[in-house]
């Protein structure tokens, strides 16, 4: 593929790229260090050379899990949130640190980090503008404390962003509240028993593995597109276990039989080709499972794609 400057038509455009190094919402360590294989990677430079201004606003400050450990006075939260106090209070600042370094006319990439990042980033893009919301994964990340199998809060973004689960999230970004007809979900492969009867009943837009075997990843994209009907801008939350891990090993909970290299190449470029999408969060790698940063290279090219990247 070529990524030279003259790929896009349009006036150059600002990048603002922010930081969220958190694993407090899972039990894995190793998240934490996602934006810096994402910076290593040559995400900056290679949003540059399709000739974006990249302007890098740093990362927000997350406390290491031992520092929340030692001043929390309980580790799970309401009903069953492991570190709940010190997962919302991220959640809030980069929702805050999205508000300041951000115009209104300029796309954003957050580096995760674990999912739980999307709570604050998908609240403050659609604080902005009437947001569709992609999120790519192989998990719906669709608990509430009483119907996780683990506590962990990577597994209850999309539910906080709905307005269910403990109050400490939902309170975020309150005036920018996700529907349910604004979410669609492409890839999924691994739900929990009764997260995968309270998702049917959401409204969500559902698009699972099978659809893409049956339909193939370009007919499942545009009818996630039509799913959510006429909006203003597209955040992409791509969480990187969406890739089966024979391509992306470097990821936290793995699970097999995921998207192939070309199938999210062709996801992100006709994503691309709406000329809608404002944001994207790129999270859940773990460099301490990767193989010579892979997955962060890989996260790289799909980036690429997404903001314009083309064969010809």
């Amino acid at each position: 593929m070529s990524d030279h400057p003259e790929q896009l038509k349009t006036a150059r455009r600002v990048v603002r790229i922010v930081g969220a190094p958190v694993d407090l919402a899972q039990s894995r360590r190793g998240t934490d260090m996602g934006p810096s294989a994402l910076r290593y990677a040559g995400l900056g430079p290679r949003l540059g050379r399709l000739g974006y201004a990249i302007h890098d606003c740093g990362n927000v400050r997350v406390p290491v899990v031992e520092e929340v450990i030692e001043h929390e006075t309980r580790p799970l939260g309401e009903g069953n949130a492991y570190h709940l106090e010190a997962v919302a209070h991220v959640c809030g600042a980069i929702y805050e640190a999205a508000a300041d370094c951000i115009g209104p006319d300029e796309q954003a990439v957050f580096l995760g980090g674990d999912h739980s990042i999307s709570i604050g980033t998908v609240a403050a893009m659609g604080a902005r503008a009437n947001i569709g919301v992609l999120w790519i994964d192989a998990h719906a990340d669709f608990n509430v404390p009483e119907t996780s199998p683990s506590g962990n809060i990577h597994g209850m973004p999309v539910a906080a962003l709905l307005g269910q689960g403990p109050s400490a999230l939902t309170a975020i970004g309150t005036r920018s509240r996700l529907q349910p007809g604004r979410i669609a979900m492409i890839g999924l492969r691994d739900l929990d028993l009764h997260e995968r009867a309270r998702l049917v009943q959401s409204g969500i837009g559902i698009f699972t593995m099978t659809d893409v075997d049956e339909h193939g990843i370009g007919d499942v994209t545009r009818r996630a597109l039509t799913f959510l009907g006429p909006v203003d801008r597209l955040h992409v939350s791509l969480d990187m276990d969406s890739l089966d891990p024979e391509i992306a090993p470097g990821v936290g909970t793995p699970v097999s039989g995921g998207l192939t290299y070309r199938e999210a190449h062709l996801l992100m470029e006709i994503l691309a080709a709406t000329r809608q999408v404002s944001s994207l969060d790129i999270v859940e790698i773990n460099p301490i499972l990767d193989v010579q940063n892979r997955t962060a290279r890989m996260a790289v090219d799909l980036a690429a794609s997404l903001f314009g990247q083309r064969i010809l």
